[in-house]
C-alpha cells in the first residue's frame, strides 16, 4: 500500500486539500495517472477540480446506495497536460457517521472500494497512486481513509493551535494502533511557511524536537501562487509552473518517495 497515503488534520486551515491536490498534480507532472478521492463533506477538492457532482454521483453514493468507485470516478486535468480520477465529495457525506455507525463493516468500507476499483480498472497492473483528501474530523470517514491507505501525511501551518491539532492527531493515531495491530506511518509537513516571521522558525524547531525524522525537510511556503490558483480551478502546477510553491510540492514529492513514505 505505499502507493496509497491519507492527507489528514483534526484543524482546519492548514493546507490539508491545497496538499493533497498539488501532490496529486506532482505526481501528474511525473506522468502518473493519480486517483483523487475527496472524502472531505466541504468538498473543496471537487470544486476546484470538477463542476459539482450530485450526490447520487459523488461518493456519498458509495456508502448509502452500494455504487462502485469506478462508477464514480471522472477524468479531471491535472498540471497542465497532465490527467488524474477524481471520486467527488459531497455535502451529504456528513451523514456517513448517523447512517452508519462504527462497526467494522463500515470502517473497511473504502478499503474494499479501492481494492474492487484497481481490480475493475487495472487487474493484473501496477495500481495508481492514491491520494485521499480527508474530513477533518475524526469519525468514519477519516476511519475509513486511514484503514484504507494506512499511511497519513500531516500538513501543519505555523501557529500555534495548529501545533496542538497535530500533537492531538498523534493521540489519536497511537489509539488506532492496536486495531492495526501495527504503528500508522506518518509524516509531517510544515504548510504557509513564511520564513520572515520568527514564529515559523520557532514552530519549525517545536515540531523537529516532537517528531524527529517523520518530520519532512521540505516546508511549503505560503505564495500567492498557492492562494490563487483554487480560485481559478487549477492547481499550482497549471497556474503558475515556475512558482515557489510548484516547486516546494515538487520537493516534497521527491523527499516522500526518496525516503520510502510513497512508491510509485
Amino acid at each position: 500500500m505505499k502507493s496509497r497515503l491519507t492527507v489528514f488534520n483534526q484543524k482546519g486551515g492548514v493546507g490539508k486539500t491545497t496538499t493533497a491536490l498539488n501532490l496529486g498534480a506532482a505526481l501528474a507532472a511525473r506522468g502518473l495517472s493519480p486517483l483523487l478521492i475527496d472524502l472531505d463533506p466541504q468538498a473543496h477538492l471537487s470544486a476546484i477540480l470538477a463542476p459539482a457532482a450530485d450526490s447520487n454521483d459523488s461518493l456519498f453514493a458509495f456508502y448509502n446506495t452500494g455504487r462502485r468507485l469506478d462508477e464514480l470516478a471522472r477524468a479531471v486535468s491535472l498540471a497542465g497536460a497532465g490527467r488524474g480520477m477524481l471520486v467527488p465529495g459531497h455535502p451529504e457525506l456528513i451523514k456517513v457517521d448517523a447512517l452508519f455507525g462504527k462497526g467494522p463493516n463500515i470502517l473497511n468500507r473504502l478499503r474494499e472500494g479501492v481494492e474492487a476499483y484497481f481490480l475493475h480498472t487495472a487487474p493484473g497492473a501496477q495500481a495508481a497512486p492514491l491520494i485521499v483528501d480527508c474530513s477533518p474530523m475524526l469519525g468514519v470517514l477519516s476511519l475509513n481513509s486511514v484503514f484504507a491507505t494506512e499511511r497519513v501525511l500531516v500538513p501543519i501551518s505555523t501557529d500555534h493551535l495548529a501545533v496542538r491539532g497535530a500533537v492531538q492527531l498523534q493521540n489519536s493515531l497511537k489509539a488506532l494502533e492496536h486495531v492495526l495491530k501495527r504503528r500508522v506511518e506518518r509524516r509531517y509537513v510544515l504548510t504557509r511557511f513564511d520564513g520572515r516571521r520568527r514564529m515559523s522558525h520557532e514552530i519549525a524547531e517545536q515540531l523537529s524536537a516532537a517528531f524527529g525524522e517523520e518530520l519532512c525537510a521540505t516546508r511549503i511556503a505560503e505564495t500567492v501562487a498557492l492562494a490563487e490558483s483554487p480560485a481559478h480551478g487549477r492547481d499550482v502546477y497549471a497556474h503558475a509552473s515556475g512558482s515557489r510553491g510548484a516547486q516546494d510540492y515538487t520537493a516534497l514529492l521527491e523527499e516522500l518517495l526518496a525516503c520510502g513514505f510513497l512508491e510509485v
